[in-house]
């Protein structure tokens, strides 16, 4: 019960800024003892549950920055499948990652307002984005919207809205390829997350992920919504800082 209530907590948490969990999956996982093999192919599920939901919240609310952002997910996709199949990296890239999310989630929290000018990017920059970071994603089991999201802040290419919109659907695609990817090449390492038991966390977690996503849409101010990104990418940066999943 508790393990259940935890993992809703998490997809409510992360689909109010439109992401989808994983990170905080994986280390209520790690907590509760379950074992290492398990745990990316049951984030990855969960994680595309949740973000098929948040998709369609934040899309429907109007929050989609406009066709210039879809060379993003053009070479995302093939490098979470990619990504998904091969072995998690070394601890230190792991706690390099760990550290920037820390830093990003730093300066995220001092501004909590979108800035009042966006900066222009092109095809080439984001397709090239969308691919490292997709790359990223699937070597994590992630979705890799930890990843997307503070860039886009940062680099002042969204609003925060606009944000939670490309990178939810990055985590869909992602999810999906990453899955993919790991089904392909541990096939058995997925199958044993398919149990009975699956099934009530999916009942669980599938409506807080919804809910959590249509306030942050729709009804949540910008500086909450901001606050529990940079609260999102804590939880992530500690993670990667002190958990190794091999």
């Amino acid at each position: 019960m508790a393990l259940t209530a935890a993992l809703a907590l998490v997809a409510f948490f992360y689909a109010s800024v439109g992401h989808a969990g994983a990170s905080g999956y994986i280390a209520v996982l790690a907590l509760a003892g379950w074992p290492v093999a398990a745990i990316k192919p049951l984030a990855l599920l969960l994680n595309t549950l949740v973000a098929a939901v948040g998709c369609w919240n934040f899309l429907r609310a109007g929050h989609w920055p406009g066709q210039r952002f879809w060379p993003v997910y053009a070479l995302a996709v093939p490098a979470a499948f990619l990504g998904g199949g091969w072995a998690v990296p070394g601890p230190w890239l792991q706690r390099l990652v760990g550290l920037v999310l820390l830093a990003s989630a730093w300066r995220l929290g001092r501004r909590t307002q979108d800035p009042a000018s966006l900066r222009p990017t092109s095809a080439v920059l984001l397709a090239a984005t969308g691919g490292g970071l997709g790359l990223l994603a699937g070597l994590t089991g992630t979705g890799g919207g930890v990843f997307l999201t503070p860039l886009l802040l940062l680099c002042r290419w969204c609003t925060t809205r606009q944000a939670a919109a490309v990178s939810v659907l990055f985590i869909l695609l992602n999810s999906v390829a990453g899955l993919a990817g790991l089904l392909l090449a541990r096939p058995a390492q997925v199958a044993a997350v398919l149990q009975p038991g699956l099934l009530v966390w999916v009942a669980v977690v599938l409506p807080a992920g919804a809910l959590g996503s249509r306030l942050g849409s729709r009804h949540w101010p910008l500086t909450w919504i901001r606050r529990c990104l940079a609260g999102v990418l804590v939880l992530a940066g500690l993670k990667l800082l002190g958990l190794r999943l091999g």
